[in-house]
């Protein structure tokens, strides 16, 4: 019974090995997308002028 327990240890081993890599592989890239267009939005947003408000002044406590 002893020899069983450590055949099956390997065997586990191998079996846990297998689903981590076939997680560590899988493809990840379909996130790019939408990335791409929010950085797209991002920069125009960042382009566009201000609403004409005037900046505010800093306060000193000097």
């Amino acid at each position: 019974m002893a020899a069983l327990a450590w055949l099956l240890i390997p065997v586990v081993a191998a079996f846990g090995a297998a689903i981590w890599g076939g997680w560590a592989a899988r493809n990840r890239t379909t996130g790019d997308v939408t990335e791409l267009a929010g950085y797209a939005k991002f920069r125009e947003a960042m382009e566009k002028s201000h609403s004409g408000s005037e900046p505010v002044e800093q306060i000193s406590n000097a």
